[in-house]
């Protein structure tokens, strides 16, 4: 018996070509006798979209090719369903996929996502809004803006705006942060609200951090000069900095004395002075090696 898996597919995430990964997943499909229905997502009634395939087709498993963006909007579509995400990495910011050790190769990948054991992986609430990897507010979040409004894309549309955005940052903000029965205030340059580790380009943020212990941390980053940038970028997050603080918990609220540049998972959310954080424990089942 054909088991049935539906396949959605970003269509634009990372300008890159989606026909010979369409045909890659068709042809494993065939060979390992699944059914395979595929939607490309448009922009414009996704989630609505994907909830009827799902109701029309019922898969046992929903495979995504797509950046962040995309993996969230499928896992807010099925927050009703019990079903697995594979994920195949195709998008500008791959940080879920990068945080998860899944290979580059699209034949290990395709083996993963159709064929492979899960985790069930908390997701953040912030705003009301779901975050599944990591989103801040300051600096990261102005470097997001930026490469929305650029027309590089890829690496080098972060490398281009990383350089403008510093040079451009504004003034630290003062952030007020009630979490764990306690009140703190820090000067900072830059919170990351992190549910994992990395970042997409692989710079490790959060290094104690899991995706399914019940907790995410809040790093604060109090100063950020260019020595303290290429210790994060190289890998060598300092940790016993006085310049980097992290909190572990499961709620939070933070406060700033004006509004800050602010990005959910990659998406950039406005400028913010206010955010209300809960976590969501075990929200949804992802294939992993």
């Amino acid at each position: 018996m054909k088991k049935n898996i539906l396949f959605v597919v970003n269509p634009i995430s990372g300008d890159l070509d989606k026909s010979d990964l369409i045909g890659a997943v068709e042809e494993f499909a065939i060979t390992n006798h699944f059914e395979l229905e595929v939607y490309e997502t448009t922009g414009k009634n996704d989630i609505k979209n994907i909830q009827t395939r799902y109701d029309e087709f019922q898969p046992e498993r929903i495979i995504v090719a797509g950046g962040d963006g995309t993996i969230k909007m499928v896992a807010e579509a099925m927050e009703e369903h019990d079903i697995i995400i594979g994920i195949l990495p195709a998008g500008s910011a791959n940080g879920l996929s990068v945080d998860l050790n899944l290979p580059d190769g699209i034949e290990q990948n395709l083996k993963i996502a159709f064929l492979n054991h899960y985790i069930e992986m908390d997701m953040i609430c912030i705003n009301g809004k779901k975050s599944i990897h990591l989103s801040d507010l300051g600096l990261n979040a102005n470097l997001v803006k930026n490469y929305e409004q650029s027309d590089v894309r890829g690496f080098w549309g972060y490398a281009l705006q990383a350089f403008t955005t510093l040079k451009e940052s504004e003034e630290p903000f003062v952030a007020t942060i009630s979490a764990n029965n306690e009140i703190v205030e820090h000067t900072a340059r830059m919170i990351v609200i992190a549910n994992s580790q990395k970042y997409g380009t692989g710079v490790i943020i959060n290094p104690n951090g899991a995706m399914n212990d019940g907790k995410f941390e809040l790093v604060i980053l109090k100063s950020l000069d260019l020595l303290l940038i290429g210790k994060i970028i190289t890998g060598n997050m300092p940790i016993d900095s006085d310049d980097i603080i992290i909190i572990s918990t499961d709620k939070a609220e933070i406060k700033t004395d004006y509004p800050v540049n602010f990005q959910i998972d990659g998406e950039y959310c406005g400028a913010q002075k206010s955010l209300e954080i809960h976590i969501l424990h075990k929200q949804m089942k992802i294939a992993v090696p």
